[in-house]
């Protein structure tokens, strides 16, 4: 296959065109300014909620064992 140098001119120019387009587009569209959201309020550190927790998960897992009688 024999590379013709006014083809690979004509590729050449037309993809450097086609960046300039999409330069010339994006400088003209301007980003919207991200929103930084404050961080949502978190519940507060309970011993006693963390206790209810593992303790539940501890009788889940004593019935799926099959050791609960």
């Amino acid at each position: 296959m024999k590379v013709e140098p006014k083809v690979v001119a004509a590729i050449t120019a037309a993809v450097a065109f086609y960046m300039q387009a999409q330069a010339a587009q994006a400088a003209v569209e301007t980003p919207p300014v991200a929103r930084r959201e404050p961080p949502k309020p978190t519940a507060p550190f309970s011993a006693w909620a963390l206790s209810g927790r593992q303790s539940m998960m501890e009788m889940r897992r004593l019935w799926q064992m099959r050791l609960v009688r």
